[in-house]
């Protein structure tokens, strides 16, 4: 692969990596909105539950991105 192609992944990853962090920050003000408003207490443990659930998620994703970006600089320096 080219100089070019990891240059441009490199930029891809990295614009993914912001778009999962901000999906984690809305996900959790979603998530603490509807703990806020929740009528009893099992419906806001189960919401305390999901929001854990979901932030997990997201910090796999990012961290999976990382992985990938680490990667694809590694490859970069391989083609120079």
């Amino acid at each position: 692969m080219s100089k070019e192609y990891y240059k441009k992944k490199i930029i891809d990853i990295r614009a993914d990596i912001q778009k999962e962090k901000d999906a984690k920050k809305r996900d959790n003000e979603h998530f603490a909105s509807y703990i806020k408003s929740a009528s009893s207490a099992d419906a806001k443990a189960s919401y305390r539950k999901r929001k854990i659930d979901a932030a997990a998620s997201h910090d796999r994703r990012i961290e999976s991105l990382k992985r990938s970006l680490e990667s694809a600089k590694e490859s970069l320096k391989r083609a120079k």
